[in-house]
């Protein structure tokens, strides 16, 4: 599937040349508009007690958080895979990293500052001795502020060496504030071919650490800031189901800013119907995925009909919170899989987009379904906690990732330079001795 997007092999001034064009000045008005707007509204939220402040920037720091790092995983995948087809695409999700370092500070406000306000079990004492024992807030606080820090360290790690190979080659250019980062990159920089293998061989070895560090440290989070908000609730499937979301999530994301980059930078020869098509296929691939995880998890619970198993998904199936479900089942599985069989939906871009969005929206809604129905059970009103503070304060996220997003794109290569045009690009799919350029043999 690779084949065809690299039948013409640009040149390296026309990779460069055509990948400069600045974003757009309203943008990036727009999004420091909507971050200051939602930051203002939550430090007024927060100083006046309101929980719901607290919990709003609860759900999206999980929606915006796990997409971001799903993200940088499925760059190290690419490199896992030695993948060819994304060279020219990569790069645009290799800019979720730049929310990471954000989203941690956020991390520690919510632990230190706001967990009153988001998990009830720590103002009730927890029943289950053991529960008690896991829930104990200093170990709480340490193993969610360790393990998000070290994926955040592994993700710009990564990132780094690879930006760094393109900033190497690459005239001086791009935002000043990353002028001092980009020249440390190019203190040292060797000849072209030995750092593309030094380079390949190193990022093969951050790679795996990531999607293990990805796939272990989010199934513990999602039992510390999702499932322990039920502390009577526990599935072995929540964790999967919980990250997998995520990487459904980053993929559509990733579709829908390929596409953005593509009318914007106007390089519908780099970014060809191919890469949609191969796009389309990874959302169609892992939204089945999605939807086995969720049937499977809903299934055991069904047939095991144990009261602390079932009252969690009934909490979810009764008003106000079954259009949420609902709705979440619908956007993130039954459109998307049944939407994108056909080849000619994942290249008809207008298609593509409608159902990659539906993956975005639904991601976001399943989220908040899992925090929301947890914290406030039945409600008898028959109300949806919904409104001002969630609607504000998911724009603040919104405008913050994409003033990060936009610093990141602005201040590095938007393609990966050196894998596009090398003359040594190919030689990475044989493992080679950074050290003396030998070829190493097949099992090293």
């Amino acid at each position: 599937m690779s084949a065809h997007a690299e039948e013409h092999v640009v040149t390296r001034d026309e990779v460069i040349s055509g990948t400069q064009t600045p974003v757009a000045r309203w943008l990036k008005m727009s999004c420091a508009i909507l971050a200051i707007v939602g930051t203002l509204a939550f430090i007024v939220g927060a100083f006046m007690g309101v929980d719901r402040a607290w919990q709003a920037v609860h759900f999206n720091w999980l929606f915006f958080s796990t997409v971001s790092s799903a993200g940088v995983t499925v760059v190290a995948v690419q490199r896992i895979t030695t993948a060819r087809w994304s060279r020219p695409v990569v790069r645009f999700m290799e800019g979720y990293v730049a929310f990471l370092p954000v989203a941690f500070i956020i991390l520690c406000l919510s632990l230190f500052f706001g967990r009153d306000h988001i998990f009830p079990w720590t103002q009730h004492p927890l029943m289950i001795e053991e529960k008690r024992q896991y829930l104990n807030i200093p170990f709480f606080i340490t193993r969610d502020l360790v393990m998000f820090g070290i994926q955040t360290l592994l993700s710009i790690w990564y990132v780094y060496t690879s930006v760094r190979l393109d900033v190497g080659i690459v005239p001086e250019h791009g935002s000043a504030w990353a002028k001092g980062i980009r020249e440390r990159m190019r203190r040292n920089f060797g000849e072209e071919r030995r750092e593309l293998h030094s380079t390949h061989s190193l990022q093969g070895k951050l790679a795996v650490y990531i999607v293990f560090a990805f796939s272990l440290f989010w199934i513990i989070m999602s039992w510390d800031l999702s499932m322990s908000l039920d502390p009577h609730f526990q599935s072995t499937l929540y964790g999967y189901w919980f990250f997998m979301g995520a990487w459904v999530g980053a993929i559509a994301a990733w579709t829908l800013i390929t596409m953005a980059w593509r009318a914007h930078l106007g390089r519908q020869d780099m970014i060809t119907d191919v890469h949609f098509h191969d796009l389309g296929k990874l959302c169609f691939a892992f939204t089945a995925f999605w939807g086995y995880l969720t049937f499977g998890q809903y299934l055991v619970i069904w047939y095991g009909n144990l009261g602390e198993e079932t009252h969690w998904a009934r909490l979810r199936l009764i008003a106000p919170w079954s259009w949420v479900t609902v709705a979440v089942v619908f956007l993130m599985f039954v459109l998307p899989f049944f939407g994108l069989l056909s080849r000619a939906a994942k290249v008809y871009l207008p298609t593509m987009a409608f159902f990659a969005f539906c993956l975005v929206l639904g991601l976001y809604l399943h989220r908040y379904d899992e925090i929301y129905p947890s914290i406030y059970g039945v409600r008898p009103d028959r109300t949806l906690p919904f409104g001002m503070w969630e609607v504000v304060i998911t724009a603040g996220f919104l405008g913050i990732w994409g003033l990060c997003y936009i610093g990141f794109m602005d201040a590095f290569p938007r393609m990966r330079v050196v894998l596009m045009t090398s003359p040594y690009r190919d030689e990475v799919q044989v493992p080679v001795n950074a050290k003396t350029m030998e070829p190493l043999p097949a099992h090293e």
